[in-house]
């Protein structure tokens, strides 16, 4: 069987790609149709038999996603396709998930297909990333040109990818200029227009702030994708005061970001502390509590969230896992769950 057939192979949601009936992408199909009466990547979606040409009329508006969207996901192990399918169907259906947000790199040929695939057979969104890490390297060049070329070459890749980020935390970590940065965003943006896929930078407010402001990044971006990780403030101390912390930050995105969209991307509290992941506070405090309840803190905002500028904030977990990153999973490294998780989706 052809790439291209098993790519184009779906139906039932969650079906095996080699099991479903095939789809067919109409080229004369208006874009404006909508088969299945409802957007992607909304809880009720149910797959077309045959796609439209083009996603212009495929996403649900941003206006819905201001409340919990979904978990970011590292995939510095190089999950295999089964991992991947059997994660992404535990995100969706379980948790109510609409998105996945990718951390970390994996540098295998086809990745990201499989991380397409996945996300197809599972409905779910994909915010794809150019893996910076922290190296002061140049191989971020190599990720960004081989992830360009398979949104062009996968036919479904600009049904499941919602945006791209450059991250993560480029201004913070001090890995291009705020201008060379913002270049980067324009050219992605130029690279991607023919498949309406957004760009976007992955990045603290303070990033931004030691910088000026680099209000050149934050023209350049569609959209604007936050690390909230009040954890780290010199004013923590458990996560149920961390709400002003939050505003802080996000009152700053609002006066600078122009009305954009805005997401909460690494967002979380971890249960412990590590060699990578110590406060900056005496006061702060990491255990499975504190985790669950920055995250209840934010559920309980939700009606706070819905009305923000941009058709509100929506927010993801940081991280699916503790085989993933240290102290930030909703599951340990054993695979059981470490605390209640579940987030509202709309208010």
């Amino acid at each position: 069987m052809s790439l291209l057939t098993l790519l184009l192979a779906a139906l039932a949601c969650g079906a095996p790609l080699a099991s479903a009936a095939p789809l067919t992408l109409d080229a004369d199909a208006p874009a404006t149709a909508n088969w299945a009466g409802t957007c992607f990547p909304a809880l009720d979606f149910q797959k077309p038999l045959v796609m439209p040409s083009d996603n212009r009329n495929w996403w649900c508006d941003p206006s819905t996603e201001y409340a919990f969207v979904g978990f970011s996901y590292e995939v510095t192990a190089c999950q295999s396709r089964e991992q991947l399918n059997k994660e992404f169907s535990d995100i969706r259906h379980n948790f109510h998930s609409r998105y996945v947000r990718l951390y970390g790199a994996c540098d295998n040929d086809g990745f990201y297909d499989d991380i397409v695939d996945a996300a197809w057979n599972n409905d779910l969104g994909v915010h794809a990333l150019v893996w910076f890490g922290f190296n002061g390297d140049d191989v971020w060049m190599t990720r960004r040109d081989t992830l360009f070329a398979s949104l062009h070459a996968n036919p479904l890749a600009k049904f499941v990818t919602r945006g791209v980020q450059f991250g993560s935390e480029p201004l913070f970590d001090n890995v291009l200029p705020h201008a060379q940065l913002a270049q980067q965003v324009l050219l992605a943006k130029q690279n991607l227009s023919s498949l309406n896929i957004p760009v976007t930078v992955s990045e603290l407010a303070y990033g931004y702030q030691e910088r000026g402001g680099a209000q050149d990044v934050l023209d350049a971006v569609d959209f604007i994708n936050i690390h909230m990780l009040p954890f780290f403030s010199q004013e923590a101390s458990t996560a149920n005061a961390s709400w002003p912390l939050v505003m802080d930050d996000l009152q700053w995105f609002i006066d600078h970001g122009e009305g954009k969209k805005m997401y909460l991307d690494e967002n979380g509290w971890p249960s412990v502390t590590s060699s990578g992941v110590q406060p900056n506070s005496p006061d702060a405090v990491a255990d499975i509590k504190n985790e669950r309840d920055y995250f209840m803190l934010l559920d309980k905002h939700c009606e706070d969230f819905k009305p923000v500028v941009g058709g509100g904030v929506g927010w993801f977990a940081h991280i699916y896992s503790d085989y993933m990153e240290p102290g930030y999973g909703i599951y340990d490294v054993d695979g059981e769950k470490k605390i209640w998780f579940n987030p509202r989706t709309h208010c």
